[in-house]
């Protein structure tokens, strides 16, 4: 089908065959992830959003698709306001927008292997309200008008081995076992993508980004697992790495194994598992336990053997990125770059590395007003010439098998204007400020937001999305549970080991985009006479941050300082893994201020 008219027109024909009155159709896949293999892009195929979130309402006569913060410039240009209405979230919900636009007695389609049970429950009440009912369909309509979907990926599974994930599978699976009999619970179903990855010591190549496998698993109380997957995709060396404690079935058969569970108590995560999971096991006679996934807080928190790894796959990055920025100081000024010219360059400094596995997520590489586009993707249509005057920010990252990278840098081309510096010392501030931040354990993310946000809040500025994400290990780049945001998280308490990003921006739509990202890892502090245990962060990312940007005289002498060790920290990590003109370059600009 040409155009996304066409595909909207073929999906409501769909719909009405059914009996359908809408069909609500989200961003991810049977696993609730963020970043989907392409068989799942339903919302891209139909809408022509790009964006890593989102969800869309097809109804007889409208339609409408959901956005965050990030998304606001972005889906505008993606998508057809003549044929799509543009909501808000967290403004506006899909329950809310449901109770106010579905007709009367109508019938509104979901796909019960796409939403948690959660979602299920406020959308059918809603739509209770308006005397509609909610209905789960047993094939999903858009897969029906879509010719030419993908196929799942057949790739195959590869061994992490024990010396990079710091702690064996079996290990991991004892531990999981004995949290199962704490809870008196016979089994857990683990359908998150990224946990069956790291609890297994596996890692895939079915999504483009984060290297995981399409799978399911189930881990049982002896501490033996049932992992259900496609068996072409598993080699024999993956089998001898899992041994005899997994077994092996093929991943159509899990909706079949859920129907088998009757008089089992299993817990079920209500966050990532979806609601056909549920639904399956409670209609076989099984009684589930809401808990949430056990290994995602042990993800989170890393062992000395991550953390290590970490470090290592950041050096070798930083030192890439340098690269970059060096070859980026001395084209831009001649002019005739372009923002796909500087994303080429960046991933060829990375793979350049001779261990880069794949980039974590697509290269935001924004010049000017792209650069206000917070999750801005370069296309051949929207690629722009970096010229002088402006600002180019690029947030990056790679996929190395011991560690998973993220780091965003924002430089002047040219001389820049007194705002932008202006603007941009006080992201710096903010960053600067998180990164020297000390607090009691306990403390939650969302507590610090407001050290990041602060100086633009004094000059009325701000940034529509969260300061911080958790980051795995050789996983996927945005990693829960740990936030630091005010909103849509943020609540979970920061422990000594966890990974998170530190990046506050600051956006001028139609002009220009600033952020300042690297990684830190949370770390206790010893003070003398502390009398309670207190954590910290050390920070993580070592490339030059744009001193032509910095107001110099806004800072105080605790930032100067900070900012002086930094760069000597870059000069000295970095330094070795240069020569020539880049390595003068990296001295020149990370001197003292």
């Amino acid at each position: 089908m040409s155009t996304y008219e066409d595909r909207l027109k073929a999906l409501r024909e769909e719909l009405a065959k059914r009996k359908l009155d809408g069909f609500v159709v989200p961003l991810t896949d049977e696993h609730m992830s963020e970043y989907v293999g392409a068989y799942a892009q339903r919302l891209a195929w139909l809408t022509g959003f790009q964006g890593s979130a989102g969800s869309a309402v097809v109804l007889p006569a409208e339609a409408a698709i959901f956005v965050d913060g990030r998304y606001t410039l972005q889906v505008r240009e993606q998508v057809d306001g003549t044929h799509w209405s543009y909501q808000s979230v967290p403004q506006t919900s899909i329950a809310e927008w449901l109770k106010a636009h579905a007709p009367e007695g109508g019938r509104i389609g979901y796909d019960p292997w796409l939403h948690t049970r959660g979602w299920v429950k406020a959308a059918r009440a809603a739509l209770r309200e308006k005397g509609a009912e909610l209905v789960a369909v047993d094939t999903n309509p858009v897969d029906a008008v879509w010719p030419d979907r993908p196929e799942p990926s057949k790739a195959r599974l590869i061994a992490h081995g024990d010396d990079l994930a710091g702690k064996s599978s079996a290990e991991k699976r004892q531990d999981v076992a004995d949290w199962l009999a704490a809870r008196k619970a016979d089994a857990v179903v683990v359908s998150a993508l990224d946990s069956i990855a790291w609890l297994l010591n596996v890692r895939g190549q079915d999504v483009e980004r984060t290297p995981v496998a399409l799978a399911y698993a189930v881990v049982q109380a002896d501490g033996t697992a049932d992992l259900f997957v496609a068996p072409e995709k598993l080699g024999e060396d993956v089998r001898k790495h899992l041994g005899n404690a997994v077994r092996i079935h093929p991943r159509d058969a899990f909706a079949g194994y859920l129907a088998e569970q009757g008089g089992r108590v299993i817990a079920v995560d209500p966050e990532r598992a979806v609601a056909a999971i549920f639904e399956a096991l409670e209609a076989a006679g099984a009684k589930t336990v809401e808990a949430r996934d056990p290994t995602v807080l042990a993800k989170a928190i890393k062992n000395p053997a991550e953390i290590a790894g970490h470090k290592a796959a950041q050096a070798r990055d930083g030192a890439a990125l340098t690269r970059f920025l060096h070859w980026l100081s001395v084209e831009a000024p001649k002019g005739g770059l372009t923002e796909l010219d500087a994303s080429d360059k960046l991933e060829e400094f990375r793979r350049g590395t001779g261990k880069l596995r794949d980039l974590s997520f697509d290269t935001i590489s924004g010049a000017g007003p792209n650069g206000a586009v917070v999750h801005y993707r370069v296309t051949e249509t929207t690629n722009r010439p970096i010229e002088p005057g402006s600002l180019f920010l690029i947030d990056s990252g790679g996929q190395y098998e011991d560690g998973t990278t993220d780091v965003t840098r924002t430089v002047a081309i040219g001389t820049p204007t007194a705002e932008m510096k202006d603007r941009f010392t006080r992201v710096l501030k903010g960053h600067i400020a998180l990164a020297r931040a000390i607090f009691p354990a306990g403390t939650r993310g969302g507590q610090l937001d407001v050290l990041a946000r602060q100086y633009l809040w004094e000059a009325g500025l701000d940034y529509a999305h969260g300061t911080g994400h958790g980051v795995g290990a050789y996983l996927s780049v945005h990693e829960g549970p740990q936030r630091i945001a005010t909103f849509g998280g943020g609540d979970e308490p920061l422990q000594a080991g966890m990974f998170l990003s530190n990046e506050p921006g600051y956006y001028k739509s139609g002009e220009y985009g600033i952020r300042i990202e690297n990684l830190v890892l949370v770390e206790t502090r010893e003070i003398a006479g502390a009398e309670r245990e207190m954590l910290g962060f050390e920070t993580l990312t070592f490339a030059p941050i744009d001193r032509e940007l910095i107001d110099a005289g806004a800072l105080s002498p605790a930032e100067r300082a900070w900012l002086d060790a930094y760069h000597a920290r870059v000069r000295d990590l970095i330094g070795p893994q240069l020569d020539g003109e880049a390595k003068a370059w990296l001295d020149d600009v990370t001197r003292p201020l």
